[in-house]
């Protein structure tokens, strides 16, 4: 089985039900999705705004592009695809001339295939060169292989406790620094696991939350959603949604902090649809136990 073959195959949208209705689609709709990944989303989307819908897909993998070209490509000219990081998405879909939408879905972190290709070292599952980019045009002087082998352990430890929300941090840099050099996906996890060990009951590796931030730092996800979220209300028309689905706490609350500003005082930008967050359902987490964390807010351009 090939590395595209696998994730083509099992890609499964998270919380499909409930995105395509907080987006309210509508046939003859303009829409974005500013993380289109393998086309899941995207499909459903142009499927429920027939039959002259059209939306713009981008996404900083370009592997990724490619398997969505190929699930859209019964859309023909409704679909556009375009290889563009989160925050460069708006720009993008500006020079398109599909603006102002109506509606924007942004499905936020890593899939299937970045996680399940093992050669983009996005997984402790088998061993790999340290990569983790998002993209080909990732800041290479920061790729994680310099973050485990060049930053100080006080550095990396911050790093650790404040992208990754791993109150051992320090114990675990100075692990890593005290193994150095590191050089695959699993000796970073054999190194952390050194240093914390694993409690007994917990689903989770404890080398996840590292990976976790280190992915972070390197593609600077957290303010690439920052900046994206800045632009997106210029870019929706009157009543247009914006859906955002987070799968850690870092980046729903980015998320929640910014529809909570957007949502007050006299003259808001925004209301908010999702009084609490979405949360998949028990059958969906069942089917998709990556859905497991996933996070849905969503709001109304006023």
């Amino acid at each position: 089985m090939t590395d595209t073959a696998s994730p083509r195959a099992m890609h499964t949208p998270v919380m499909l039900n409930q995105t395509i209705t907080m987006l309210n689609v509508r046939s003859g709709g303009h829409y974005l999705d500013a993380t289109v990944g393998l086309g899941g989303h995207a499909a459903a989307i142009l499927e429920a705004s027939g039959p002259n819908g059209q939306l713009f897909g981008s996404d900083a993998d370009p592997q990724a592009l490619t398997i969505a070209a190929e699930r859209l490509a019964r859309f023909r000219d409704r679909a556009e695809l375009q290889q563009a990081w989160l925050d460069d998405a708006p720009s993008a879909v500006q020079d398109a001339e599909l603006t102002p939408l109506d509606g924007i879905l942004c499905d936020l972190g890593v899939s299937g295939l970045q996680l399940d290709t093992p050669s983009r070292g996005f997984s402790f599952q088998s061993a790999a060169p340290l990569d983790m980019a998002l993209g080909p045009d990732a800041d290479r002087a920061c790729s994680a292989r310099t973050i485990v082998n060049a930053w100080t352990a006080d550095r990396l430890a911050d790093l650790i406790f404040e992208y990754g929300e791993e109150h051992r941090s320090r114990r675990i840099a100075r692990a890593i620094v005290q193994r150095r050099p590191i050089e695959t996906t699993t000796a970073l996890a054999e190194a952390v696991l050194a240093a914390v060990g694993r409690r007994p009951g917990r689903r989770t590796h404890p080398a996840t939350r590292v990976f976790q931030a280190i992915r972070l730092e390197v593609n600077r996800e957290l303010e690439r959603l920052a900046d994206f979220l800045a632009q997106a209300r210029n870019l929706l028309r009157l009543g247009g949604r914006l859906v955002m689905i987070a799968f850690h706490s870092l980046e729903d609350r980015i998320v929640k902090r910014f529809l909570q500003r957007q949502s007050a005082g006299t003259e808001p930008n925004f209301r908010t649809l999702t009084r609490h967050v979405l949360r998949p359902t028990s059958v969906e987490t069942a089917q998709n136990p990556r859905a497991r964390s996933a996070r849905l807010r969503a709001a109304e351009a006023i």
